[in-house]
């Protein structure tokens, strides 16, 4: 498949540099959190509140399972939490050429410092919480990716003109 889907932890520029290199490569662009969000018919946050995250999850891998079906040729932004479940690893395999947008946690807190729609992010002590989430999540990143672009001095578009570059070595 022709399809280039990013991954990484909230606050790594998934969405921004998405739609950046969607324009570079002439693709459509897909972001998961906002198709599930319109199947839903609400907000991330509620989904959390009303349904657990248990029921996200599920409706990431219907959403994963749809794409991989119905999409090609797509620039997609994959929630953080996407690739923590095997099967969605083994479905974004299959969906096309995954990169991993490494991010350190002072960088996360200082993009995502206003931002109060990020329900794994309401803990008083966030630095901490982010950092023991790129603990956990970060290996698990690196083991589906075909590429690794770390994000925390770079702007959107370089991002996007470097990935686009390094995908004719993958």
């Amino acid at each position: 498949m022709n399809n280039i889907i990013l991954i990484g932890y909230m606050g790594a520029g998934k969405t921004s540099v998405g739609r950046e290199l969607a324009l570079l490569e002439n693709k459509v662009f897909m972001d998961t959190d906002m198709a599930i969000e319109k199947r839903a018919g609400k907000r991330i946050r509620d989904i959390f509140a009303l349904e657990g995250e248990a029921y996200f999850r599920d409706l990431e891998t219907k959403i994963l399972e749809e794409m991989l079906e119905n999409l090609s040729d797509a620039v997609i932004s994959a929630g953080g939490g996407l690739p923590i479940t095997e099967k969605n690893r083994l479905l974004l395999k299959k969906l096309g050429k995954v990169i991993f947008l490494k991010v350190k946690a002072e960088t996360v807190m200082k993009r995502l410092e206003r931002d109060t729609t990020r329900p794994l992010l309401q803990d008083h002590n966030k630095l901490t919480k982010i950092k023991d989430m790129l603990r956990l999540r970060n290996p698990i990143y690196e083991s589906v990716s075909d590429m690794i672009m770390e994000t925390d001095q770079l702007g959107c578009e370089e991002i996007a003109a470097r990935i686009r570059d390094g995908l004719t070595g993958v």
